[in-house]
């Protein structure tokens, strides 16, 4: 293919799309490389089902893809490490001592990758919008001695890829699934990221891409109308932030505001252009920021259908329910700080309000489930506290 030159020696792609420079190598019959990544926490059964599915579609793309997988173990008590270390050799295994989160987990296996080193570039910071100074600073910083992260396993060392799959512990990759995702960010030069049709344990539907979120999506996370007449239907619209079913079983390819983190194929060159994930979100909501700066920078974001992954609702995030509402509550309530200026005015203080009462309206709800000797004192307690820390977050 030919196609004219750009001043930094690359070729820019012949389709006319939005002015990306195509990641899209021009050499006939190449071989994509795919990096997959994987952070898991005390869910060793279920992380050997994700990688062997893992292995399983690799071996049906194997005529066209080169693809590595690597682990980040989050300090798991399980015996996740020692499971993946012999049982599964040929994967790059990052061992933590202590929880690094969701994303500083993923950064930790991106720098890994070669993704680092990039000097930041109009930045925001805590919702206001400035140029940072130009200054030399890694996008992904070396992990401290506190992480203690290592490789355990002689693997040879990753290479950097093209694209890289975020990656579930708690979810399965059908065999087609890794070659459709690559082939349409192939194909596809403007897109950063694409998302996988997201299904259950029991092949039911599963939203993984999802609008913004609005004022709406925060009144029904908070009072669910389902004992309302078409409560059902008043969650599964765009008032709720979720897209149509029907645009799923059309079978094709269509633009959404983000995916989920589950299954999330992102494009090397994207990463590139805008960073890692944002380090200031623990867990939840770092997926939906990345895909606000990729949008910002001019890329598209897609979701796939029949790129099916089977996903086990969030087995590690229910380990630690109330703990995990935390987490979820502090990173919305940064989101929206971090892009208050994008939004109606008053929208964060509305939401404050109504996640004050929407804890009000729960902490009864709880009271009255202990009264009724549906809780002990302990879950009670568990409950009441994390209620409280969620009515009480800071915003940033």
């Amino acid at each position: 293919m030919v196609g004219w030159a750009h001043p930094s020696g690359r070729r820019r792609c012949q389709q006319q799309h939005r002015p990306h420079y195509c990641a899209v190598r021009c050499a006939v019959n190449r071989r994509i490389q795919l990096a997959v990544i994987v952070v898991s926490y005390n869910v060793r059964d279920l992380l050997r089902r994700c990688l062997h599915s893992l292995m399983q579609a690799a071996r049906s793309g194997a005529d066209s893809l080169d693809v590595q997988i690597i682990v980040v173990d989050n300090a798991s008590s399980d015996g996740s490490a020692e499971m993946v270390t012999s049982e599964f050799p040929q994967v790059h295994l990052i061992a933590s001592q202590e929880n690094l989160g969701f994303t500083r987990a993923n950064n930790l296996a991106l720098q890994k990758l070669g993704f680092s080193t990039e000097e930041e570039r109009g930045e925001e910071k805590r919702g206001e919008e400035k140029r940072v100074e130009r200054k030399e600073k890694s996008a992904f910083p070396a992990p401290s001695s506190s992480h203690s992260s290592f490789f355990l396993n002689a693997a040879p060392p990753p290479a950097k890829p093209d694209y890289v799959l975020l990656l579930n512990p708690d979810a399965e990759v059908t065999n087609n699934a890794l070659p459709r995702l690559v082939s349409f960010l192939e194909q596809t030069p403007h897109a950063a990221v694409c998302g996988a049709e997201l299904r259950y344990s029991d092949g039911s539907f599963q939203h993984g891409a999802f609008r913004f979120p609005g004022l709406f999506q925060v009144l029904f996370d908070l009072f669910p109308p389902l004992g309302v007449p078409g409560g059902y239907r008043l969650l599964n619209s765009r008032l709720n932030g979720r897209y149509p079913t029907t645009w799923w079983s059309r079978g094709e390819p269509f633009p959404v505001d983000f995916v989920l983190g589950a299954a999330m194929l992102v494009r090397g060159a994207a990463i590139d252009a805008v960073g890692g994930l944002d380090e200031g979100y623990w867990m939840y909501c770092e997926e939906m920021d990345w895909c606000w700066r990729f949008r910002r920078a001019g890329w598209s974001i897609y979701a796939l259908p029949n790129a099916r992954v089977i996903h086990h609702e969030a087995q590690s995030s229910r380990q630690r329910r109330w703990e995990s509402q935390v987490h979820l509550w502090r990173s919305r309530f940064r989101f929206y700080a971090k892009y208050r200026s994008d939004f109606p005015p008053g929208t964060l203080a509305m939401i404050r309000l109504l996640v004050r009462a929407g804890m009000a309206w729960e902490a009864r709800r709880l009271e009255r489930r202990f009264a009724a000797g549906e809780l002990d004192g302990i879950a009670l307690a568990k409950g009441l506290a994390a209620l409280d820390a969620i009515s009480h977050i800071e915003a940033f």
